[in-house]
């Protein structure tokens, strides 16, 4: 039976004997119920990756990674490609020390003591420095780009051969903070002449470089696909670091395993719902949720912010599907209340398939609540359950609109498709799952919709618009920011959509910012906010929705993360 067959079958509303017409989409249904259903149960499950030989072995190279990273300490200039390097392949989480020792040598010795004009007229290395001075928040000054221009005051021709310069000046250029023209200049320099460059006259490991960065920057990439990715680049260097190289590999295989293992435990109490038979209109995405908050925290000791974050992509997924595809009018307010309520007593005032979900959604939060009482974080659970009850507001506020037949203006739609992107929810929850660094003050600042939040907000509402309106547009469903762009400001649709992206770009700006120190809160809570909109910038790019979709790209690049090991020599 199809999913459209499915989603079409009426149900009879609580106390109500017509049938009951509704919406339908016909979603592709799940890729991977066979690897599950093969690796979840308990008697097929996997071993606990604990291989004692691989760990001494990543031990070793470990301990030699820290010696090359501290040796001549006092010429930090040496080590950028080390650290770049260190950072691309996926293990700087195990020299976080010693590569911001290096950082903040190579910060005071060049561009303090030096005033950036130090005696280097190398475009690559130039670039290099700055963007891993501003990936690391220190906030150097993009004027060191200035020596690069002719008397014209644009980025000088001489530099259009230059490859590798051009490689490195494109990819600092993508951490640019408003008011910043020269790195916008240097954006169009370089993504000018990569994109004209004859590929086949360049090495192919420079090829394969150029190519991948056109695709995907470094700065918006999700970390673990884009280790992946670079390893494979790395090793078609002639002269990469075999150490660098073997600790990368046997740690990317070594943290596959934990993941692999708590995906399948995930995929138990998945599986155990039987969404799939009890909503059938639902999206079947765990898989690819998971690989979504594995793009925001891979770190082994994060196991538990990511099972946290998982189960509720999850739910909000099919929560969504509820307001946005199956339920009516008169049904979702019913739910509405209910989960406004938050009270199990109100699940008999639902339609039977909306009572399965929301006992289903209930335990998760119980389970959220039992693992920060133990931690001695239970004010948590409060900040979790009201993101949630906002996620629902908003679904509901969206369907009131599409009931009523209403027109948003732009402000007006923004307003409430900001907390109907899900980041929101995401982001408090990531927040929430960190109980080691987070704190009460932490809570509060975020659930203000501080500037980050708000930039990562944007880039996902509309990256998700731009990616979906169309599909959209094509059933019964309410206006997106293309709609309402067009109408309020009487464009074309292109120009709609070309403003929208230009407000993307202008997020960004706004994100890059907020990373820079000082910040408002702990780095590493930043980052979780910074890779959220990291995955977002690869699921919802060049016109497509890969979570719905994901038979079309994302299968490969689950598939590349979570399932296939890299080859070892």
């Amino acid at each position: 039976m199809s999913l459209e067959t499915s989603a079409n079958r009426p149900l009879p509303a609580k106390g109500n004997s017509q049938m009951v017409e509704r919406r339908s989409v016909d979603y592709h249904p799940s890729l991977w119920e066979d690897y599950l259903v093969k690796y979840s149960s308990p008697s097929n499950s996997m071993d606990d990756g604990h291989d004692q030989q691989a760990e001494q072995e990543i031990q070793k190279l470990k301990d030699e990674v820290k010696w090359m990273l501290c040796a001549h300490e006092d010429k930090p200039s040496l080590k950028p490609d080390m650290i770049d390097q260190i950072q691309r392949l996926g293990i700087a989480y195990h020299f976080a020390s010693e590569i911001d020792n290096v950082l903040k040598k190579l910060s005071e010795t060049y561009f303090v003591s030096n005033n950036g004009d130090h005696d280097n007229d190398d475009l690559y290395t130039v670039a290099l420095l700055f963007r891993l001075l501003r990936q690391q928040g220190y906030r150097i000054s993009c004027d060191i780009f200035n020596k690069f221009k002719d008397t014209s005051g644009k980025f000088g021709e001489k530099h259009a051969s230059d490859i590798r310069g051009l490689l490195s000046l494109y990819e600092a250029s993508h951490l640019s903070v408003h008011g910043e023209d020269v790195l916008d200049q240097a954006l169009s320099f370089s993504l000018k002449h990569l994109e004209s460059i004859d590929k086949e006259q360049l090495s192919p490991p420079l090829a394969a470089q150029v190519q991948h960065a056109l695709k995907q920057t470094i700065h918006r990439g999700v970390p673990r696909l884009e280790a992946r990715q670079y390893i494979s680049m790395y090793e078609a260097e002639p002269l990469h670091n075999k150490v660098l190289l073997s600790l990368a590999k046997l740690d990317f295989n070594h943290l596959q395993k934990q993941h692999q293992k708590e995906l399948f435990d995930l995929a138990r109490w998945w599986m155990s719902l039987d969404f799939k038979n009890k909503l059938p209109f639902a999206r079947d995405r765990l898989v690819e949720g998971y690989f979504w908050i594995l793009g925001v925290h891979f770190e082994p000791e994060l196991a538990l912010v990511r099972r946290m974050m998982t189960k509720v992509i999850a739910m909000t997924s099919v929560l969504d599907d509820i307001y946005d595809v199956y339920g009516t009018y008169e049904e979702l307010e019913l739910f509405t209340r209910a989960v406004q309520r938050w009270d199990f007593d109100c699940i008999n005032e639902l339609p039977e398939y909306m009572q399965v979900f929301y006992k289903a959604l209930i335990d998760v939060y119980v389970e959220i609540g039992e693992k920060l009482a133990s931690a001695g974080r239970s004010y948590g659970l409060d900040y979790a359950k009201e993101a949630m009850k906002r996620q629902d507001r908003s679904y509901f506020a969206e369907a009131k609109w599409l009931h009523r037949q209403h027109k948003p203006t732009m402000d007006e739609y923004m307003s409430v498709a900001l907390v109907s992107s899900g980041y929101h929810l995401l982001a408090i929850t990531s927040f929430v799952g960190m109980q080691d660094i987070v704190t009460k003050d932490d809570l509060d600042w975020l659930f203000n919709d501080p500037k980050i939040l708000k930039a990562s907000t944007v880039i996902c509402r509309l990256m998700d618009d731009l990616a979906t309106h169309k599909f959209e547009q094509g059933r019964e469903h309410a206006d997106s920011a293309v709609q309402c762009y067009m109408k309020q400001y009487n464009v074309t649709e292109q120009e709609a959509e070309n403003d929208l992206r230009k407000q993307v770009d202008d997020a960004w700006k706004d994100l890059n910012e907020e990373c820079l120190c000082p910040t408002a809160v702990a780095k590493p809570l930043l980052m979780g906010i910074l890779n959220l909109t990291r995955v977002m910038d690869v699921l919802y790019k060049d016109g497509g929705d890969h979570y719905t979709n994901p038979h079309i790209m994302l299968k490969d690049y689950i598939r590349s993360v979570l399932m296939d090991p890299v080859q070892t020599f």
